[in-house]
């Protein structure tokens, strides 16, 4: 029997959702994990799973169309049907008397024809005896998948075989009745956020409109929100960068063997969170008549999205930085950016971030400032690393120096608070041995 792929829900916030490239065609085989489609959500670009194994008989809807959540996008058939033919009818066995034993089946088998159960899940089922009434779906709804009945399968055959056989009861076989198949929802993980490249312009000085994707509304959204709900300001401090320049070039010295260079960044948020352990305001949230004081420190690493992928700006999260090693830390970072810029990220990629970096170093500024990224009460903006004349025990030299400014919330970040909070961070920064231990 078809079964009508639709577009699932995301995200409590997501309403459409747009397919903006399909990696199969009609035709095409395709197995349960397969990747099908890339699919913008409000919030990221994700990837959508077939969840069965079967045939891809139509593809519902074009690339680059929002639609609504529940719009069929695609149906598939299994691998031995045809799509111009009706199912088969069901065979009808002659009816007899009923033992009391066979009406007792007969109660638990009735109640599975309501139940929402993939194709290759009822086959499997049937194979291996698997009751599916006494199943609890893992699928989108609720639904019966075939991981479910191969995890029951397997430890009914675990459970057989630690019982000796000669105390092993025999019961009598219980043939399924057929079960009603229903539509379901894809799983889905994250995948590339892909934009199409804009034609290049006929007209150099004539105006252009060009729809944004819904990831990108979103940001804007956010970012309007945040200026207008939290009372922004701002505190700066430039810190001496000489020591943490020296420390990075002699762990990357001692560390190229194994393939890891640490880079400045990866420094900095391991700084600012063991600064936030010392300024536990610094890792709080406002909650209306109240503050949070987060028990993790989660540091958000802003990551740019290039511009022939949309461009736009998304969040990473290093969870427990406080807690992890600078390898980590750098390994972490490497691989979420990567995942950003090319697969995309998941919601919980980006979630639980207690306080933000945004790092422009690598373009050259020197210095700017950051909107905050709620519900965190601070973010970091860092310009590049410079060699400037400077000042040092009274006298003129050459030396390595950052800007660093700090926009805080107000309503949780007193100016205080924030001067204190850079004063510990500039403590690390110039004795960098401590953010070692």
């Amino acid at each position: 029997m078809p079964i009508d792929i639709t577009m699932p829900r995301l995200s409590d916030t997501m309403e459409k959702g747009t397919i903006i490239k399909w990696h199969v065609a009609e035709g095409a085989e395709v197995a349960a994990g397969d990747v099908i489609a890339d699919v913008e959500t409000d919030k990221a670009t994700m990837e959508m799973q077939a969840f069965d194994d079967g045939r891809i008989s139509k593809i519902a809807v074009t690339e680059g169309i929002a639609v609504e959540i529940g719009t069929v996008v695609a149906v598939l058939i299994e691998e031995d049907e045809s799509p111009d033919l009706p199912p088969s009818p069901p065979v009808v066995e002659p009816m007899a008397e009923a033992s009391p034993v066979e009406v007792t089946k007969k109660k638990p088998a009735e109640s599975t024809s309501h139940r929402k159960v993939t194709p290759v899940a009822r086959r499997l089922a049937e194979t291996h005896g698997v009751d599916l009434a006494s199943l609890e779906g893992s699928g989108p709804g609720g639904r019966i998948v075939k991981q479910d009945v191969l995890a029951a399968a397997a430890a009914s055959d675990e459970m057989r075989a630690a019982v000796p056989p000669s105390t092993r009861p025999s019961a009598p076989r219980v043939v399924e009745p057929a079960t009603e198949i229903v539509e379901h929802a894809d799983l889905v993980i994250p995948a590339t956020p892909v934009s199409p490249t804009p034609a290049p312009l006929a007209v150099m000085n004539s105006d252009r409109r060009e729809t944004v994707s819904g990831m990108r509304q979103t940001i804007a959204r956010r970012l309007v929100e945040s200026k207008q709900e939290i009372p922004h300001y701002q505190v700066s401090m430039v810190f001496p960068m000489d020591a943490m320049i020296d420390l990075r070039a002699t762990l990357n010295s001692e560390l190229v063997d194994q393939g890891v260079k640490l880079s400045v960044n990866d420094l900095l948020v391991r700084a600012c969170a063991l600064a936030m352990q010392r300024n536990p305001l610094m890792n709080a949230s406002w909650d209306g008549d109240a503050i949070i004081y987060h028990g993790e420190v989660n540091i958000g690493v802003a990551v740019a999205l290039p511009e022939d992928r949309g461009g736009g700006l998304v969040v990473p999260v290093i969870r427990g930085a406080d807690m992890k090693s600078l390898r980590s830390i750098s390994a972490e970072t490497r691989a979420l950016s990567e995942k950003a810029r090319t697969r995309g990220l998941s919601v919980d990629d980006m979630s639980d971030a207690t306080f933000t970096i945004s790092n422009l170093g690598m373009f050259g500024v020197d210095a700017f400032t950051a909107i905050i990224n709620p519900p965190n009460s601070a973010i970091l903006a860092v310009g590049a690393a410079l060699q400037k004349p400077v000042v040092r025990d009274g006298e003129l030299s050459v030396g390595w120096e950052m800007n660093g400014t700090l926009s805080n919330d107000h309503r949780v970040v007193d100016g205080a608070t924030a001067a204190r909070y850079l004063g510990t961070l500039r403590e690390l920064i110039e004795h960098p041995a401590g953010i070692l231990v």
